[in-house]
Parts: C-alpha cells; sequence; structure tokens
C-alpha cells in the first residue's frame, strides 16, 4: 500500500472513492461545503435523513454521486469540533479504509485541509493514516493455494491537503508513515510465519537480508560455540533441548557521529516456546510461534530506521533459540551460570525468555549505551494486569520511562508503568543460587523484570512486556499486530531530533 500526499483540491481529484470529515453538530466544513454544493447536496442530505453523522469515529459511504471526479464518496465524523481525540481519528479513518475495501476501491483519497485533532499536527494525522491504511490492508496467505489466497484491492491512498505549512507537516508524516507501515509489516510477516520456517538460524538470514539495504546497517551473528566460550550459560540452557541452535543476532545502525553513544533496542526472540520440561498445556500452543513478537519489533524498527536514516547511533540486538522438551533439554532444578557470573536456578523452564534476555542484557555492555529498552512477550502475568490493551513498563531510570510514555501516548502504544520494590526482588531468592528464574504466582509481570534489572547496573534501562499486545488470539484477525514498532521508533526518533 503506497500513501502520498497531493495538495489537489478535493473536487478535482479523480478517485475511486472521496473521503471528508465533517464534526458533530457543527456546519459543514469549507471542503465539505464544496463537494455538497458540486453534488447536489448529497452530503447536507444524508446528514438530515440521519444516514450519516458527525459523531466521533463514524464512517459512511454515499454512491453514487454525481459532478464529482471522484466516483464514490464518504463522510467521516470527527465528533464535536474541537473536541476529536486522536482515538477518534484512528477509528474514523479505519472506517473510512474498511468502506473503501469493501467497495473493491483501487485508490482513496481522504482530504484533510479541514481535519482537526487534539493536540496532533498534520503531521501525526498523515502518519496515522499511513499506519492504519498499512494495517487493514496487510495479508498473510503465502501458505495458501493460489484459488484461496485473498488480495485487497486498495493499493493507493492520497491524502489532499493545500499548499502551505500543513502541507509540509503531512509530508513529513507520509515519510515516516510509510516507513513505520513497511516495518509493522515486517514484524508482522515474521510473527506471522510458522515455528517450522521462522527459526532462530531463519531470523539470522533475515537480518543478513536487511543489512544489504543500507551500508550503515551492519550484522554480527553469534554462534553458540562462540556463547559458550563468553558464559552465555543462561541462554544456551534454553536452546540445550532443541535441534535448532540458538542465535544471537547484532544489526548496528551508525547513522551518528562516531563515538555517538548508541541507544540499544533488545527483542527476546523464542521463536517457538513448547514451555520445555514444564511444558504448556496443548490448548492455544500454536500461539506461541508468536513468543518472539519482542524479536519480530526489533527487525521491524530497524528496518523503520533503516529507511528514515537518522542521524543516530542504534542497536538492535535479538536473542533467538527455541524451547523444546529432549533428553537434552534444562529440566527444573538446574543451576546456570550467566554471562554476568551470577547463578540462576532454574524453577521453571516455561520462564525461559528472561534466561535468553539476561545474557543479552550483559553482552550490550560493551556498547557504552546511551538507553537500553528490552521487549518481551514475557508473562501471561501481564495479560491479567493490563489485558489486551497496553504493554508494562519497568525500569532502572525515570528519564527513559518518561520518554517511552510520552511515545506511547503519542504513537497509541499504550503502556502502564509498574513498581519494582524490594519486596518483589526477595521473591526471587534461592536457597542454592544467586536466584531463583520465577518468583511464584503473585506480581509475575514485576518479579521478571526483577530479574532483568540484576543484568542491567550499567546503563539506563526499561522494560516492554508486550505479551498482550504483540498478537491478536483467534478469529479472522488472528495473528501479529506489528507492535509497539511505532512506539521504539518514536523513541528512537526523538533522541536522533536531540
Amino acid at each position: 500500500m503506497d500513501l502520498v500526499v497531493k495538495s489537489t483540491s478535493p473536487d478535482k481529484t479523480k478517485t475511486n472513492v472521496l473521503a471528508i470529515p465533517v464534526f458533530d453538530g457543527s456546519p459543514l466544513t469549507e471542503q465539505a461545503k464544496l463537494i455538497d454544493e458540486l453534488s447536489g447536496n448529497a452530503i447536507s442530505q444524508a446528514l438530515k435523513l440521519g444516514e450519516c453523522k458527525g459523531s466521533a469515529g463514524s464512517a459512511t459511504l454515499i454512491s453514487p454521486v454525481n459532478n464529482l471526479k471522484a466516483q464514490r464518496l464518504i463522510v467521516f465524523g470527527l465528533g464535536k469540533k474541537g473536541a476529536t481525540t486522536p482515538g477518534n481519528f484512528r477509528n474514523a479513518i479505519g472506517k473510512v479504509i474498511s468502506i473503501a475495501k469493501g467497495t473493491q476501491a483501487k485508490d482513496l483519497a481522504i482530504s484533510l485541509d479541514d481535519a482537526e485533532v487534539t493536540e496532533r499536527d498534520h503531521h501525526w494525522q498523515t502518519r496515522q493514516i499511513a499506519e492504519v491504511a498499512a494495517a487493514q490492508c496487510y495479508t498473510f496467505n503465502q501458505y495458501k493455494s493460489k484459488d484461496n489466497q485473498k488480495k485487497v484491492s486498495l493499493s493507493k491512498v492520497m491524502v489532499l491537503v493545500s499548499t502551505g505549512p500543513n502541507n509540509k507537516l503531512a509530508q513529513s508524516g507520509a515519510k515516516v508513515g510509510n516507513a513505520l507501515a513497511n516495518g509493522m509489516d515486517l514484524t508482522r510477516d515474521l510473527g506471522n510465519l510458522p515455528g517450522n520456517v521462522c527459526h532462530p538460524t531463519y531470523l539470522a538470514k533475515e537480518a543478513q537480508k536487511l543489512a544489504k539495504t543500507s551500508p550503515k546497517l551492519s550484522v554480527k551473528i553469534i554462534e553458540e560455540k562462540e556463547m559458550k566460550s563468553m558464559g552465555m550459560g543462561a541462554l544456551l540452557s534454553v536452546s540445550a533441548g532443541s535441534k535448532q541452535p540458538a542465535k544471537l543476532i547484532i544489526m548496528e545502525y551508525k547513522g551518528g557521529k562516531r563515538g555517538d553513544q548508541p541507544h540499544v533496542i533488545v527483542g527476546k526472540g523464542i521463536t517457538f516456546d513448547t514451555g520445555g520440561i514444564s511444558l504448556k498445556p496443548g490448548a492455544g500452543m500454536d500461539q506461541m510461534k508468536f513468543d518472539m513478537g519482542g524479536a519480530a519489533s526489533i527487525f521491524g524498527t530497524m528496518k523503520t530506521i533503516v529507511e528514515l536514516q537518522p542521524a543516530m547511533n542504534v542497536v538492535g540486538v535479538v536473542t533467538s533459540a527455541e524451547n523444546m522438551p529432549s533428553g537434552e533439554a534444562t529440566r527444573p532444578g538446574d543451576i546456570v551460570k550467566t554471562m554476568s557470573g551470577l547463578t540462576v536456578e532454574i524453577l521453571n523452564t516455561d520462564a525461559e525468555g528472561r534466561l535468553v534476555l539476561c545474557d543479552a542484557l550483559t553482552y550490550v555492555e560493551k556498547f557504552k549505551p546511551a538507553s537500553v529498552i528490552d521487549v518481551a512477550t514475557l508473562t501471561g502475568a501481564v495479560l491479567v494486569a493490563l489485558g489486551t490493551h497496553g504493554s508494562a513498563v519497568i525500569g532502572n531510570n525515570d528519564e527513559v520511562i518518561e520518554n517511552i510514555k510520552a511515545s506511547a501516548d503519542y504513537t497509541g502504544d499504550k503502556t502502564w508503568q509498574l513498581p519494582m520494590w524490594e519486596e518483589h526482588h526477595k521473591q526471587l531468592e534461592s536457597p542454592y543460587a544467586d536466584m531463583a528464574n520465577i518468583g511464584g504466582r503473585d506480581a509475575g509481570t514485576i518479579t521478571a523484570a526483577c530479574f532483568l534489572s540484576k543484568f542491567t547496573d550499567k546503563y539506563p534501562w526499561a522494560h516492554l512486556d508486550i505479551a498482550g499486545i504483540a498478537w491478536y488470539t483467534g478469529g479472522p484477525l488472528k495473528g501479529a499486530t506489528g507492535r509497539p514498532v511505532p512506539l521504539l521508533t518514536d523513541y528512537l526518533l526523538k533522541h536522533a531530533e536531540g
């Protein structure tokens, strides 16, 4: 799906579908009034008859329409003038895209001159249109027979904004939005691939493929032999039961000055999680191919960064393994030594994400990072706390956390900060090792972060538990969401801007 910004007036735009905003209880906007007059009062009549409304998040198809170069017209509502929330806008755009798709339209034009969103400019509006359109037009059907492959006809979205400052904002928003759409599509693709295809070696090859797209991106793959020599006993304990070797994937983007401290993003990449010896229940286990959602979001973010070429240094790290039961698998009660030298008593092999992450978090000390964010589908407990509506954020640095929360508010990738008290740390105490890998049922999301925090003393760090938002669990929408690529990208770009 391609998004472009044009300064053409909506009445002169040749398109399959034209979308015009209206406000609830207010007179028609200038653009809507123009289209209404040309079309023989199509909009005002539809409003009068109650066929369409200006209520927040609404959208209505008016077809056919006369005297327009557009074949069809969609009127979308932004609620009360001056009170349109970002969520209202996204919902309205989502309905516009859905209706346009339903008409089998090949292109769509959305007029934004009169669109107003509280505390959001035309850069943000255009960026959101790109994200929403890409999400609605995304398909993953390469494993269906050709006869069953469904294709979306909508391939182009035009954002109409008159020349001037708002047009420049829209142009910049389109640039970021298109890059985000591409990054999120990669994240969705990797997440949706089956575990027999997308394993650690596959991810390593994907990183090498991405490196070929830019001279500013380099990739290093650390194999198990080198992991062993570096003392990564925690990571290796997870891959021990699988025939698939673990991979530590390092993607370095060098767009800043030499010597500038990089911002590091680390993703959990368990390409399939059976739970190991602590075997998961069979029902729903197919969804454990999504347990590399954190890694997939790192790939998507790095792809976005490579496309946008910001003046900064970024390191993307994916710590990937497959968690399988076998005669060589790690057992509950085993004790392993991490790269940091700390020892861990493994009480549950299904708490494996923190084991692959902890060695990666020690490894990234070498970069002397300005900040580190790890992203992981780490705990089912986060679903109990926040549902499927947002991610938990926990860390050791208030500035990093506040910046994440600001980006979350801007992008719509909701987060909620959880505490990390001394009492939580005590839940990880072990009589046999420096710590256990679980802290019991209570505060599971927090104790998982407490575990990771023990490996992050040397830099500012935050942890995002995305188990609730990385994928949809069932129905026709089942699949990877592409989140939180917008949040991570926004966090990084804000640092590039200074």
